[in-house]
C-alpha cells in the first residue's frame, strides 16, 4: 500500500507532516510518497537523524506551496506546481493508493473533486469524521463540504456514510439517523421533511438501516451509527462536540487541583482520565474521509502533530482497501432520484 503525503500543508509542516510519515513507514509498514519542497523535507529528516531515505519512503519534489490565505477554489490551478496539486495528480494516475493532506479543507476538496472527480452520480463529496459517541463512535456526514443541500444529497450522503460504517467501524447493518430537532417525522424545515421521506423508502427496499430523526442528545449517546446532515448543521454539530469535550476537559483538570484530596483522586481515575482525553482526541482517528471522492482522501486536521499525521496515514490505508468506494459505485442507481421526482417530495 502507497500512500501520498502532501509534506506542505497544515500549521505544523512540513516538521510534523514528514515525522508523522517516517513513523508509518516504521511502525505500519506501509510505503509514503512525502509530496513537497525536496530540500525542506531533506532538512527534517536530517534533523531526525535520516541522512539516507530509508525503504519505503520516497520525496516527489513540488516547488510550490497552497496556503491558507489563497482562494481555495482556484489555489490549485493557480499553483500547478504546489503540493496540493502534484499530490491530487499522483493518486489520479495511480501513483499511489490514497491522498492524506492536512491543508485547507476548501482547497483540497475543490482540487479532490476537479483532478480527482467525485464517484459518477454522486452530486456532492462529503465530509466524514468519526465524532465520539456512547455507541462507540459515529459517523458524522456531511460536517462542512456542502452547506446547502437538497434532499437528493442526504440520501446519498446516508448511503456513502452506511458503508464506510460498516466497512471501517465493523457495524453490520448500522443504524442511520438523520439530524433534526425531534424525533417526528414532520419535524423540521423542508430539506429534513423531504429527506426523511427518501430515506425511509430506501430503509423499506432494504438498502439502509434508517431509524428515524435523530436529536443531537441522542446522537451523542450514541443512539445511531450514521449522523445524516447538511454540511452547515454538521459543521455547528461537530464544533460544539470539540468545544464541549475540551471544556469538560479544563474544568476536570482545574477541579483536581484543587486541593490534595482532589489531587489524590485524580491519581485513583487517572486511568479513566486518559480514556476519556484519548476518547475526544481527534488525533487518534487522524483525518476526515472524503466520501464520493473517485479515490481515497483523506483531510487531517490543520493543527495535526505528528502523531495524527501517522495515524491519518494509518485510516487512509484502511479506507484504500476497505471496498467502500466501489460500494458507492455499484449501489449508484439506488441512490439517485428518477428525472421529476424532487418536484414531488
Amino acid at each position: 500500500m502507497k500512500i501520498i503525503v502532501d509534506a506542505m500543508g497544515g500549521d505544523n509542516a512540513p516538521v510534523s507532516n514528514v515525522r508523522g510519515a517516517l513513523a508509518a513507514v516504521r511502525e505500519l509498514g506501509v510505503e509514503v510518497v512525502l509530496v513537497g519542497q525536496g530540500e525542506e523535507i531533506l532538512k527534517v529528516l536530517q534533523a531526525e537523524g535520516v541522512d539516507d531515505l530509508p525503504p519505503g519512503l520516497e520525496i516527489a519534489h513540488a516547488s510550490e506551496v497552497v496556503e491558507m490565505c489563497d482562494n481555495p477554489a482556484t489555489a490549485f490551478k493557480e499553483k500547478k506546481d504546489s503540493s496540493l496539486t502534484v499530490g491530487l495528480n499522483m493518486l489520479k494516475s495511480g501513483g499511489g493508493d490514497a491522498f492524506v493532506s492536512a491543508g485547507s479543507t476548501g482547497a483540497i476538496l475543490s482540487a479532490a473533486t476537479l483532478l480527482v472527480k467525485r464517484v459518477r452520480g454522486i452530486r456532492r463529496a462529503a465530509l466524514a469524521p468519526v465524532v465520539p459517541t456512547g455507541g462507540g463512535g459515529a459517523v458524522l456526514i456531511d460536517c462542512g463540504a456542502t452547506a446547502e443541500c437538497t434532499p437528493e444529497y442526504l440520501l446519498q450522503f446516508a448511503f456513502m456514510g452506511s458503508y464506510y460504517a460498516e466497512r471501517v467501524l465493523k457495524r453490520p447493518e448500522p443504524r442511520v439517523g438523520l439530524l433534526n430537532i425531534g424525533a417526528e417525522e414532520s419535524k423540521g424545515t423542508d430539506l429534513q421533511r423531504a429527506a426523511y421521506t427518501l430515506l425511509k423508502q430506501a430503509d423499506a427496499a432494504g438498502r439502509i438501516h434508517f431509524v428515524g430523526n435523530v436529536e443531537a442528545r441522542e446522537a451523542v449517546y450514541g443512539q445511531v451509527d450514521v449522523i445524516v446532515t447538511d454540511g452547515y448543521s454538521g459543521n455547528i454539530f461537530l464544533k460544539t462536540m470539540e468545544g464541549t469535550g475540551g471544556f469538560m476537559a479544563k474544568q476536570l483538570k482545574a477541579m483536581f487541583k484543587k486541593n490534595i484530596c482532589t489531587k489524590l483522586a485524580a491519581v485513583l481515575v487517572s486511568g479513566g482520565l486518559k480514556e476519556f482525553k484519548k476518547l475526544m482526541d481527534a488525533g487518534e482517528i487522524g483525518g476526515t474521509a472524503m466520501l464520493g471522492i473517485s479515490r481515497p482522501v483523506i483531510k487531517a486536521h490543520g493543527s495535526s502533530d505528528d502523531f495524527a499525521i501517522k495515524n491519518a496515514i494509518r485510516q487512509a490505508v484502511t479506507f484504500a482497501s476497505s471496498g467502500i468506494i466501489e460500494d458507492i459505485a455499484e449501489n449508484i442507481e439506488h441512490m439517485r432520484l428518477p428525472v421529476g421526482t424532487a418536484e414531488k417530495i
